[in-house]
């Protein structure tokens, strides 16, 4: 996502507890949480981990794919080939102790159980960044009130783009919460056919299944129909997919909802098949207010930058001010705080500033008072069933909802342009102009509807190799575009990422006896260069020699080629093998 110093684009969450540390470490460190939970364990015992590696994907050269199936595949390929590289440097430790791990490709991390020896074994290896427990997350509670009949659709403006025919059909939406009730009228006939619908990380139940309720209420303000008589959806011609993050007993492990995360950018688990959603819904959050947490921060770039919009309820923490929640108060995403119907913030609704950037939190705000949406049925025993519930859990699924609205009127619109026009269309409240209790407005889903349907300035493409200023940094030269093939060591950046290629792999040599790689390579740019190795991770910097450089142990095989890529591009050498 393009940010601005005027527009942080933010995800939302609703209160939920959480025992966590910070995924960010030195290398091969124990979170300190972890290492005296170890201290306490038997060596028979065990905990719940997970284990970073070091180096992430580089996915920023899918921002040049301008077909959006095949950007997201190159993004699932590109994080799934550095994920199970990585995972394959442990590979021998784990079967030497019988232990299977979960990949989890998104983040470059892999998780499992194991006993104290093995942890602290898996944090001395060299592969590895990290270990930190595996903590959970508390599902938020279903908060119902006695209410007069619904008003919070007409609210929020969306009669008049269903009026223009427009109600959310070949739009996706997907929920990670508590499950869905698939036997409601309002929701059973719209769950999408096939396969990746639904993901149960607790492996507790292979059909839609919901213990609590939350995640239904949830679904039926996205996507819910007029079973009842009255409208409760934004988008009631969209389809949904869920995954239950939280198990039957109420809570989530962080491992579980990476996967949910990544099950959410793959959902078939074939990258060829474009059947992400146009949007994740997130009503939940970690009970950390006024403190970021950036244990998701790599899952919602990933999603941004496959085009999926995802949306954080923004806590129920208020009034006070700085009670922003993660993930809700980091710089990517969309957060939402609370309305009631008399058009003032809600009481619970979490304030800003963010806590990850000072920025102004929420960044919008919904209707969450007295929500009318759908309940449990009991199996289908009860399909009558209704609630009305409160909380930023049920502001947040109007934000959703309006994305797939959205859409769904503008399917070439991206993903940027449409969560712009939701807070360039918001109807300003409280304060004059962004405030730290009502973000940038109330959402107006007509609104945005009318930006979107405005004109776009001329497109003036003076070269005719396809692109246009501002996205062609040289719109008189046929050969400069995003995209092109750059010359190296010429000054021309000829792809417009910034920078000319001037990187060379100096060495490229595996060495059968004892299974290592080493790669070595050079930039004009020194130690700014930020060169890492495809599929293994960073390189280190050896100033005395200016070069970069990565020694792979126990490498698997001869590669045959190498990729060395940074800030500036990417080179490809053959590898050289010895005995």
């Amino acid at each position: 996502m393009n940010r601005t110093a005027n527009r942080k684009l933010i995800l939302s969450a609703l209160c939920i507890s959480a025992l966590l540390s910070t995924p960010s470490f030195a290398n091969g460190e124990i979170a300190p949480g972890l290492e005296s939970m170890l201290k306490t364990l038997a060596e028979s015992e065990e905990a719940r981990v997970i284990v970073q590696f070091k180096g992430r994907a580089d996915i920023t050269p899918s921002m040049r794919i301008r077909d959006r199936g095949e950007r997201r595949a190159w993004i699932i390929k590109e994080l799934r080939r550095t994920g199970e590289r990585s995972a394959e440097d442990i590979r021998p430790l784990l079967e030497e102790s019988g232990k299977r791990a979960e990949g989890l490709w998104i983040i470059n991390s892999v998780a499992l159980s194991a006993a104290p020896g093995l942890i602290r074994e898996l944090a001395r290896h060299p592969a590895i960044e990290s270990v930190r427990f595996d903590a959970t997350v508390l599902a938020p509670p279903v908060v119902t009130v006695e209410a007069a009949p619904e008003w919070n659709l007409s609210y929020i403006g969306v009669e008049e783009v269903w009026a223009r025919g427009f109600t959310g059909r070949g739009a996706t939406v997907a929920a990670l919460d508590t499950g869905v009730d698939a036997n409601h009228p309002d929701l059973k006939d719209k769950r999408r056919l096939g396969a990746g619908s639904w993901f149960d990380p607790n492996g507790e139940h292979a059909e839609p299944y919901d213990a609590s309720g939350h995640g239904t209420a949830v679904m039926g303000v996205m996507a819910g129909g007029a079973a009842s008589g009255s409208a409760i959806g934004v988008a009631p011609d969209s389809v949904w997919i869920a995954a239950k993050i939280f198990n039957d007993r109420g809570y989530a492990y962080l491992s579980g909802i990476h996967g949910a995360l990544q099950w959410a950018l793959d959902p078939d688990s074939n990258p060829d098949t474009d059947d992400a959603p146009d949007v994740v819904n997130n009503s939940w959050g970690l009970d950390n207010a006024g403190v970021c947490d950036s244990e998701f921060a790599s899952d919602i770039d990933a999603l941004e930058a496959a085009g999926i919009s995802a949306v954080f309820a923004g806590g129920n923490s208020g009034p006070l001010a700085s009670t922003s929640l993660s993930p809700a108060n980091y710089a990517e995403g969309l957060s939402a705080g609370s309305l009631g119907p008399s058009g003032v913030v809600s009481d619970f609704s979490s304030r800003g500033p963010s806590a990850c950037d000072n920025g102004v939190f929420p960044d919008i705000i919904a209707p969450g008072e007295s929500i009318k949406s759908a309940g449990l049925t009991n199996g289908g025993m009860y399909p009558d069933s209704y609630s009305y519930v409160s909380g930023t859990s049920f502001a947040a699924p109007h934000l959703s909802g309006a994305i797939a609205l959205l859409s769904s009127a503008f399917p070439t619109a991206a993903r940027a342009d449409i969560e712009a026009a939701l807070v360039d269309g918001a109807t300003d409240l409280g304060a004059t102009g962004p405030d730290n209790s009502y973000g940038r407005g109330m959402i107006r889903v007509d609104g945005a509807y009318t930006l979107l349907s405005q004109s776009p300035p001329a497109i003036v493409d003076a070269d005719g190799d396809g692109y246009a200023e501002p996205e062609d940094c040289n719109d008189n030269v046929p050969s400069i575009y995003p995209g092109a093939t750059e010359i190296k060591h010429d000054g021309v950046d000829q792809d417009c990422n910034g920078y000319d290629l001037t990187i060379d792999i100096k060495k490229a040599v595996y060495s059968k006896r004892t299974d290592t790689l080493t790669v070595e390579a050079s930039s004009s740019l020194k130690s700014g260069a930020a060169l890492s190795l495809t599929g293994y991770g960073a390189m280190t910097w050896v100033s005395s020699r200016s070069l970069w450089t990565r020694t792979i142990k126990r490498a698997g095989g001869n590669p045959g080629s190498v990729t060395v890529e940074g800030v500036e591009g990417r080179e490809t050498s053959t590898v050289k093998a010895t005995r």
